[in-house]
């Protein structure tokens, strides 16, 4: 006859290994390179354990046409931002600064004239990079990268660089704003389009191909593809400037990707050199 103890005792057995082994798993830090998957422990390892350069991603929420998300360069950058530190290899990524300028509201210009840009002012934009960037200092990062994904406020970067690199001077921390990641993603993916016969009046300069061929190799989701195959050639009123995005592909936009990862990786390691 079985004793009456028995499989309760056998549970609490069981349920003592599953416990033995499953503990140390929940214990492991994320193989994230996102500061924001990190507790603040965590995060103080890896700045000890040699990660000293923070990644700044700048993206903006703005109307990119009718068949492409608002978020576009919000993902974009992201997903850019995390392969390049993942190239970089000592680097982590910040939240993504999403409030950028955008044009007035009062009138609205720009890409204000649509509904879901967001816009804020150039001063309070400026201020929240130097906010950012010091925030990252304090804890222990000693290089800080801004990467823009958006055109219009690049010279809004270069000011507040030049303004912490002042305001650093004889301190072991360090901003930067890589040109080459911009130019990588414009002047040089329109010539890598250019050069697989693409023309420019297709290429454009805002949600025409290269826009809509970057945002399909790291996030699909975000543009609607089925409309954007079959409907007429999209314009300046549809928010589409100097291009036509019918014929961008996933294919397509990974050659910029590429470009953009390695060329930036290149120019930071080069910037950040013995530091």
């Amino acid at each position: 006859m079985s004793h009456p103890l028995r499989f309760p005792f056998i549970f609490i057995t069981a349920f003592a290994l599953t416990l033995t082994v499953t503990e140390p798993a929940f214990s492991q830090t994320p193989k994230t390179v996102f500061v924001e998957d990190l507790t603040w422990t965590e995060l103080r390892d890896q700045i000890q354990a040699g990660k000293t350069t923070v990644i700044i991603p700048i993206g903006g929420t703005e109307q990119s046409g009718p068949d492409v998300a608002l978020g576009k360069h919000n993902v974009r950058v992201k997903v850019l931002s995390q392969r390049i530190a993942q190239g970089l290899g000592n680097a982590l990524v910040a939240p993504v600064i999403a409030y950028v300028p955008e044009g007035s509201y009062a009138p609205p210009s720009s890409h204000m004239r649509f509904p879901g840009t967001i816009t804020v002012p150039d001063d309070v934009f400026e201020k929240t990079l130097v906010s950012a960037a010091n925030s990252f200092t304090v804890h222990g990062f000693r290089n800080v990268v801004f990467l823009g994904d958006h055109g219009s406020y690049q010279n809004d970067i270069k000011r507040a660089v030049a303004q912490l690199n002042r305001s650093w001077a004889g301190s072991a921390a360090r901003a930067f704003v890589p040109p080459e990641y911009y130019g990588a993603s414009s002047d040089g993916y329109a010539q890598i389009l250019r050069q697989h016969g693409y023309r420019d009046d297709e290429i454009g300069t805002h949600a025409g191909l290269a826009d809509t061929s970057l945002l399909l190799a790291v996030a699909p989701q975000m543009v609607r593809q089925e409309r954007l195959r079959s409907g007429p050639k999209p314009g300046l009123a549809d928010g589409v400037y100097g291009g036509d995005p019918r014929r961008s592909s996933a294919e397509l936009g990974q050659l910029g990707v590429d470009a953009i990862v390695s060329r930036t990786v290149d120019a930071v390691r080069k910037d950040t050199a013995g530091r």
